[in-house]
């Protein structure tokens, strides 16, 4: 009797079939939660760059630079997007990347508006560019420097606080 050796090169249909359902269901597990962190990472993003806009925006009121008649002002009519004035007075108020975060897709998913009410009041907010992907709430501050925020539609003075 012959003995017949048979060498084994390689993987069976069956183990390879088991390694990918086995990645699969690590995948399933741990790719919502990255999308969960990168969700909650934008809207803590939105809320600082609501705070340092504001806070850019009152000192850019209380400089008295809008007020001096050298053409420097945030009503618009000058800037297409008022907020670039903070970033391009000297000295500057804000960085050139939160003042141009204006348009889709926004500073890290949020898309900020400026609107002028008159020389001491102004509204500030701020709206994710794709609504339940790169973030769920809407914020809002006015010359108060109150952040108030709310879910699923866009805040307004009359929203809840951020905490």
């Amino acid at each position: 009797m012959g003995a017949f050796i048979r060498s084994k090169k390689g993987f069976t249909l069956v183990e390879i079939m088991i390694v990918v359902a086995i990645i699969a269901l690590l995948a399933a597990i741990a790719i919502p939660n990255l999308l969960r962190a990168r969700h909650n990472a934008n809207e803590t993003a939105a809320i600082g760059a609501m705070r340092t806009l504001s806070t850019s925006l009152e000192s850019f009121r209380a400089s008295g630079t809008a007020a001096t008649g050298v053409g420097i002002s945030l009503t618009g009519p000058t800037y297409p997007n008022p907020l670039t004035v903070l970033s391009t007075v000297q000295p500057n108020y804000a960085p050139v990347s939160l003042t141009t975060a204006t348009a889709a897709p926004g500073r890290q998913g949020y898309i900020y508006t400026y609107g002028f009410v008159d020389a001491n009041h102004y509204t500030l907010t701020a709206r994710p560019a794709t609504v339940g992907t790169t973030g769920s709430r809407f914020f809002f501050v006015d010359q108060t420097g109150t952040l108030r925020q709310n879910l699923n539609a866009p805040a307004t003075v009359a929203s809840p606080e951020v905490q």
